[in-house]
């Protein structure tokens, strides 16, 4: 995990703009760890109760916008903590992107206590996800705040 965390802090510290900073932590966190098949950042949209899918790795999805309480990503929207499933199959209000989608976890990107987005990984395993995973993701999110 700490040569994970020194290279996402490269990418953020690096002379890109937002967006290819964002793409570059999706294609990174996704080469690096073989269970994270689908990589990828929503933010809210403006005013709205929606959160608006930004930067991804891994295969396209139509869920591209997703409203507040909807899903996994939408229920984060609201709660403000940290969502993990180990099996989509056991959620009643999980918004299928796939037949492959095993599990997830969606982590809040918090800026002045105020939630401005989310990373979200979908995996094809069940149950991947460990306690490493969440604070590497928290380490992430606190890194992307940095950029707002």
């Amino acid at each position: 995990m700490p040569q994970l965390k020194k290279s996402i802090t490269l990418i953020i510290e690096g002379d890109n703009t937002t967006s290819a900073k964002l793409q570059s932590i999706c294609n990174y966190l996704k080469q690096e760890i073989n269970y994270y098949d689908w990589v990828g950042f929503y933010f809210k949209n403006g005013d709205k109760k929606e959160l608006k899918l930004a930067e991804y790795s891994g295969e396209p999805t139509e869920h591209t916008l997703i409203p507040f309480g909807k899903g996994i990503c939408g229920q984060v929207a609201i709660s403000n903590q940290n969502f993990i499933v180990p099996d989509v199959k056991a959620q009643q209000n999980y918004i299928s992107c796939g037949f492959k989608v095993k599990s997830e976890i969606v982590i809040p990107i918090l800026v002045n206590g105020e939630n401005i987005g989310q990373i979200d990984i979908d995996s094809h395993t069940v149950n991947p996800f460990t306690k490493d995973d969440e604070l590497l993701l928290e380490f992430v999110c606190e890194k992307v705040a940095l950029l707002f």
